[in-house]
């Protein structure tokens, strides 16, 4: 069983996320979903955009944070995220020395030069992305890996940016179905 931080996309915490977690816990591990925008949900890109804008790039960092630490202990917390979730998830990972993978769902985040870490990474994105173009992809990896983390990268041609989101015109059910079953077996490898 793992232990998961599980944090939401520009669009807030919406029923997407919350029936990710509970798909999660159904097998076997304890997941949090923490709120990092206080109730407020968007229904589009541009207004989801204007939520993190409002918000901060500083303080949503802080709130999850905030929402990790109580979670964080021997055992080895999994930090995972959907898109603007998977970029903060990332950095949050890369700062826990005890951090136990990181699982990033759409969306990456910079990585400083001098990062060390051992842990295990996938990243599931769609191919090609908007948001995660190939060349960004390339460098993040290679960057990753000179970082010291094991990561797997898999692309799902023809899917759009939040392909597992039901509720999001990027849906792709075989692409997301196909996407849960890889984080599934992963998970199961870190529990």
């Amino acid at each position: 069983m793992a232990r998961i931080l599980l944090l939401h996309s520009m669009y807030g915490l919406r029923p997407a996320v919350h029936q990710a977690a509970e798909r999660l816990r159904a097998a076997g591990h304890e997941v949090h979903t923490p709120d990092l925008y206080d109730g407020r949900v968007a229904d589009s890109q541009e207004a989801g955009l204007k939520i993190k804008e409002e918000i901060g790039r500083d303080e949503l960092l802080r709130r999850a944070v905030a929402a990790a630490a109580p979670l964080v202990g021997d055992g080895g917390l999994v930090y995972a995220g959907f898109s603007l979730g998977g970029a903060i998830a990332q950095n949050l990972a890369l700062a826990d020395e005890k951090a136990g993978g990181l699982l990033l769902m759409h969306g990456t985040s910079d990585i400083a030069d001098d990062a060390a870490t051992e842990i295990a990474v996938q990243l599931h994105v769609a191919d090609p992305d908007t948001y995660e173009p190939v060349d960004w992809l390339n460098a993040w990896y290679l960057r990753m890996r000179r970082a010291g983390a094991d990561v797997e990268v898999f692309r799902y041609r023809g899917a759009g940016h939040l392909f597992t989101d039901p509720d999001l015109p990027d849906h792709d059910a075989e692409a997301a179905e196909k996407a849960w079953a890889i984080v599934e077996d992963f998970l199961r490898e870190l529990g």
